[in-house]
């Protein structure tokens, strides 16, 4: 897929990402009516799984487009230099556009959608907060890629249940979101994107934390090797 499709890939689905999940919790508490009991909880849970594979069929049909930075900062640098330019410089930015565009559309069609996720703690300890889930779910996705890769519905399972347990534990600390760009979109739109608190909890901490998570697997597992049987077969 060439660059620019990619960058537009990035920002259609920035801008999906961000309104899917207001649209889950409308339908399912507004329009379905089931409101936040445990029945609305379980319906707006399998809406959330059935939205994550959504998603994730739509970054497989566009050959690598992603709505998270982390994801695409997880991916650069393993690459080369140029490569890792091309996604803080281009990619990145393009997917926190879709996200603030994605946001703004939902505030001006659907009023009552609220602020975003908040800060709900000091500052240390939502840094932390989200800098450990953050690890936990680059972990996650690097173990999936490696061990399960062509195991589409498994891996997809594994991951849309892992990032919503990780969410459901910090969403009354930070919205264990796991996303600038996301969070990003709901902060400008509040005004406090420029602050300490969003610069440190929803940037600082999580790309530090995708970074060791990257050098941490690479140090415990080692990378997939093709038995010598395989590659003999191959040379044939």
């Amino acid at each position: 897929m060439g660059r620019i499709s990619l960058l537009l890939a990035d920002f259609v689905l920035s801008f999906m990402w961000v309104c899917s999940g207001v649209l889950v919790r409308v339908i399912v508490f507004q329009h379905l009516g089931f409101g936040h009991s445990p029945l609305g909880e379980v319906i707006k849970t399998t809406f959330s799984v059935a939205s994550m594979f959504f998603f994730a069929f739509l970054v497989k049909i566009t050959r690598g487009g992603a709505y998270n930075p982390l994801t695409v900062l997880a991916d650069s640098i393993s690459g080369d230099f140029n490569y890792f330019l091309y996604c803080v410089g281009a990619r990145i930015p393009a997917q926190v556009v879709g996200s603030i565009i994605g946001v703004k559309f939902l505030i001006d069609t659907i009023p009552e959608v609220g602020q975003g996720p908040r800060l709900n703690v000091d500052i240390h300890q939502g840094a932390l907060t989200e800098g450990l889930l953050t690890f936990a779910i680059v972990t996650i996705s690097l173990g999936l890629a490696t061990k399960i890769r062509e195991n589409f519905f498994m891996k997809t399972w594994i991951s849309s249940l892992s990032k919503l347990t990780l969410h459901i534990l910090g969403s009354d600390l930070t919205g264990g979101c796991m996303n600038p760009a996301s969070v990003m979109g709901w902060a400008y739109a509040r005004g406090d994107h420029i602050t300490k608190e969003h610069f440190f909890v929803y940037w600082l901490a999580p790309i530090e934390a995708t970074i060791l998570a990257v050098w941490t697997f690479k140090l415990l597992v080692p990378p997939a090797k093709e038995d010598n049987a395989a590659l003999k077969r191959k040379s044939d």
